[in-house]
């Protein structure tokens, strides 16, 4: 019997080489075909569902605007171009896109629901549920009667945690909160419904309002004094350590906060 003769080293090399080229000439041709099959006509787009928030928004005319602007067929269109295109129409906060098959892209939208007005008086801004600031036809907004919020830029999702926190002390007094205010310096301001406005200072929602509190607890009192009712509060400033000061119409005063028991 002959022994066996050992493959020399460079013949393994080369063996090992081809198999590898050709496998990597395989997996081109495999990634070449699917793209040019991906690019026929017979996997062109045949349709756009849209689904979710619609409730500014119109699925048939969201489609007629949105789909000229798409390219590609089912299997090489930029899902996140089409993301792009839904979120930029008007009201839309977020859109979901996914593939259907054979034809079709599945679309869910989530609309901005327009919490308060963003901004100076006249600006159609508009702040979300989220804080955050988007721009939209307020004509269509439902809610007659929305705060106006105002800030530094990059805040207004302090300022609505703020009016979150406060609005309901005022409005179990009846004193519907209109305006809430931040400057540049950070001191807070209210302006309510009836028109009068409140200095808070500055200061964290829990030191705030705690303030608020002290004040709202002891204007009934101080009001019935000159015969007067919270509603006939014009202004009040409550940055003084141990107390506010505040002016009613026809009367304006001083008055020591009351002590803690």
């Amino acid at each position: 019997m002959n022994p066996s003769v050992a493959t020399p080293l460079d013949v393994k090399l080369m063996n090992i080489t081809a198999t590898v080229l050709f496998l990597a000439f395989a997996v081109l041709v495999g990634l070449a075909t699917a793209r040019w099959a991906a690019r026929l006509s017979a996997f062109d787009i045949k349709g756009i569902v849209v689904s979710g928030d619609l409730s500014h928004n119109n699925a048939v005319t969201l489609r007629a605007n949105v789909a000229p602007r798409l390219s590609g067929t089912f299997f090489s269109v930029d899902l996140p171009r089409v993301r792009a295109a839904f979120e930029a129409v008007p009201w839309v906060r977020h859109a979901t896109v996914r593939r259907e098959f054979p034809d079709r892209l599945q679309v869910v939208l989530q609309e901005h629901q327009a919490v308060a007005y963003w901004g100076s008086e006249g600006e159609l801004r508009l702040i979300n549920s989220f804080g955050e600031v988007f721009e939209a036809n307020a004509g269509e907004i439902e809610q007659d009667m929305l705060p106006r919020l105002n800030g530094p830029q990059g805040q207004s999702a302090d300022v609505l945690a703020m009016y979150r926190t406060l609005a309901p002390l005022f409005e179990q007094m009846n004193m519907p909160v209109d305006e809430l205010s931040l400057s540049v310096g950070g001191s807070w301001r209210v302006e309510l419904d009836s028109g009068a406005r409140i200095e808070m200072g500055r200061g964290g929602v829990a030191e705030l309002s705690e303030r608020v509190r002290r004040f709202l607890a002891t204007l009934t009192q101080v009001t019935s004094r000159y015969t007067r009712q919270s509603g006939d509060l014009e202004s009040a400033d409550l940055r003084h350590d141990n107390g506010y000061a505040i002016r009613l119409r026809g009367v304006s005063t001083v008055a020591a906060a009351v002590p803690k028991k």
